[in-house]
């Protein structure tokens, strides 16, 4: 079987994910590559060692640069913050190796624009991770889609909500920082809300956008948040908060369909609550991440006296692409199952000369979306996309 290396750049929350996948995916799948877990790349040498040894990494390295660059390097899984991603990434097409980058894509389109360029020049596969595409309840939503189910579609409607940061006392990571996130939680859980609602329904074509920052000065990090507490007596540096904390805005379909979009780190109770829902002339579907692996569907076909919302357990067989290299049906997976078979089909695109989606292009449609949203709510207008 033919191996190709991969080095990983990030040792967090990401890192871990990604790591995960990329151990296990050929326990699991039949892949024609087998990935060999070369060089993880972090910023402090202690951490990445961590991480090298409890996952399987082969090395360590401080000096992603270097690890880019080398001849034995195939694959480079970009897992840092996003304000990393251009130089990464037009390094890694640059030295010719396949590219694995978590979202969001980019600071600017400018640079999302860059580095397609970059990468369909260097002819490497070239993969975003919006790891929920592949939901096994996701992907049989498209096929219903493709198969007609809804029929033509008139209105989607997504939210996306988070509570992690509705301490004041919570600190002002890089996530709040626009120089580093590009975005506040605009980008950071917006772009998947975009990228499902542009793999399920179409193209945006215009936007009408509102962002707020409820909480605009954070105690900086490294500090003991307990000793920010009021009548605590104590005082400390704070730094601004350059990102939004909400994102709501209103978009028009090319091909006609209407669609409302809500993000918020501030939903006390909501953990990841990433749901959406899609109506058409025929049905509706309604899907809820924290329930992952069942999807809704509602058919105006059904006789009137048995109409109603069901609910599938996606499970079984021959419902979606994956299911057949996990657990018999009833079985449920989980979060990290996405990511290997986002793994497994990043293996297959290079096995087979193909591509995989969403890819480059998508991140600047997806980045476009994204930056005239901001447009909008700066501006006070509505704006048309790209």
């Amino acid at each position: 079987m033919k191996t190709m290396n991969v080095a990983i750049i990030g040792t967090k929350f990401m890192g871990k994910a990604h790591s995960n996948a990329w151990a296990n995916t050929p326990r699991f799948f039949d892949v024609g590559i087998k990935p060999v877990m070369k060089v993880a790349v972090g910023t402090d040498m202690a951490g990445t060692q961590k991480l090298a040894d409890t996952w399987g990494w082969e090395e360590a390295s401080v000096n992603w640069r270097e690890v880019v660059a080398r001849p034995d390097i195939d694959i480079v899984d970009i897992a840092a913050p996003t304000n990393l991603h251009y130089e990464m990434a037009m390094a890694a097409a640059e030295h010719g190796k396949h590219i694995f980058l978590e979202k969001p894509f980019a600071i600017t389109v400018e640079q999302a624009r860059e580095m397609y360029a970059a990468a369909q020049k260097a002819g490497v596969v070239h993969y975003v991770n919006h790891n929920y595409r592949r939901v096994p309840a996701i992907r049989l939503a498209k096929r219903l889609i493709n198969e007609g189910f809804v029929g033509r579609i008139f209105h989607w409607r997504s939210t996306y909500l988070q509570d992690w940061i509705v301490d004041p006392n919570f600190p002002l990571t890089w996530h709040l920082r626009k120089e580093v996130a590009g975005f506040g939680v605009h980008g950071d859980l917006g772009s998947h809300s975009v990228d499902l609602a542009r793999y399920l329904v179409g193209d945006i074509q215009t936007v009408t956008g509102f962002t707020s920052t409820f909480i605009k000065e954070r105690p900086l990090p490294g500090k003991d948040a307990a000793t920010f507490s009021a009548g605590s007596g104590e005082s400390t540096e704070m730094g601004e908060v350059t990102v939004d904390d909400a994102s709501f805005f209103l978009a028009e379909f090319a091909n006609g369909a209407l669609g409302s979009f809500e993000v918020s780190r501030f939903a006390p109770g909501r953990k990841n609550y990433n749901y959406f829902e899609i109506y058409g002339s025929e049905g509706s579907i309604a899907f809820n991440l924290e329930r992952m692996n069942e999807l809704q569907i509602f058919s105006r076909n059904d006789p009137a006296y048995a109409q109603g919302f069901r609910t599938i357990l996606v499970t079984e067989g021959g419902q979606h692409d994956y299911i057949a290299n996990w657990w018999p049906p009833g079985h449920t997976i989980g979060y990290e199952h996405e990511f290997h078979h986002a793994v497994y089909d990043f293996l297959k695109a290079i096995e087979t000369g193909g591509s995989i989606e969403p890819n480059f292009y998508d991140g600047v449609k997806e980045m476009e979306v994204l930056t005239a949203v901001i447009e909008s709510a700066e501006s006070g207008h509505k704006v048309s996309v790209g």
